[in-house]
């Protein structure tokens, strides 16, 4: 998912994207969203959120430093 689609769905929950990464962005929308703010977390490659809508984007964020 690029970054304009995640600042659509920051602005929808009300966060304010400002110049958060990507990363802390994602997990500020999961915050909200009253979930487990843990996107880009599985560097074991394990994960049992299963219907997240991150994971994909999770996955390979994870093996990624973060900016």
């Amino acid at each position: 998912m690029n970054m304009q689609q995640i600042r659509t769905i920051a602005k929808d929950h009300g966060v304010k994207a400002g110049k958060l990464t990507k990363i802390k962005l994602v997990r500020s929308i999961q915050a909200a969203e009253g979930n487990f703010d843990c996107f880009a977390t599985a560097v074991d490659g394990f994960c049992d959120q299963q219907g997240c809508l991150w994971r994909e984007d999770c996955f390979k964020a994870a093996m990624q430093p973060e900016n």
